[in-house]
């Protein structure tokens, strides 16, 4: 009975902790906002920092340069450490040449920098792409979901509409609606809309 009784203080004190640290959390959300809002805004948010958190060291590195890359710093930084090459081969300031003009040393190492760099640049891509079809499947499950439910509700609401004797309208897009929506059908018909409108558009010989 003592560890059954000690087991529920513990429950009981980590629901209140567990109560007070939400009711903190929640303390500066915006009233203009509902409650499913402010939920679904920090589950976006907790996803995303789970993404993150779950990156390889190799990712974290690649996501760095190209990062960096993407900052004006990045084109600065090339601008001092040209000018003082070029400066430097040329002579003028009691420093031997050791890259005398049309500077091939300098373009190897640029070269190889870009090289480099695309492929940092093309391993950072790859991940988003990947956490980018990620959030497609679950946009694309929810939207099926969504369709099912109100696809339902519109049929329940017909039959409920039949049982009061309440007549629909001769122009009613209810039937249209009511029908269920399978994704395959509607990719092969935009693909057959789309090839007919560039076999259209193709120039007569």
């Amino acid at each position: 009975m003592g560890k059954t009784e000690a087991k529920r203080k513990d429950i009981l004190m980590q629901q209140r902790r567990s109560n007070h640290e939400e009711q903190a959390d929640h303390a500066g959300d915006n009233p203009a906002l509902s409650k499913v809002i402010e939920r679904n805004i920090r589950t976006i948010i907790a996803l995303r920092l789970k993404a993150a958190s779950e990156r390889s060291l190799q990712d974290r590195i690649a996501d760095a340069i190209t990062s960096f890359s993407g900052h004006m710093v990045f084109v600065y930084v090339h601008l001092v450490w040209f000018s003082v090459w070029i400066l430097l081969n040329t002579g003028r300031v009691g420093v031997r040449p050791f890259d005398p003009f049309p500077y091939g040393l300098l373009t190897m190492v640029v070269s190889l920098e870009a090289i480099f760099l695309a492929t940092f640049v093309l391993i950072s891509q790859n991940r988003l792409s990947q956490e980018a079809e990620r959030r497609a499947d679950l946009d694309l499950h929810i939207g099926l979901l969504t369709e099912h439910e109100l696809t339902r509700v519109l049929q329940m609401l017909d039959a409920i509409q039949d049982k009061m004797g309440i007549a629909n309208h001769v122009d009613s897009e209810l039937a249209d609606l009511e029908m269920e929506t399978k994704p395959e059908d509607v990719l092969a018909e935009i693909e057959r809309l789309l090839r007919r409108a560039l076999s259209r558009n193709e120039p007569t010989a």
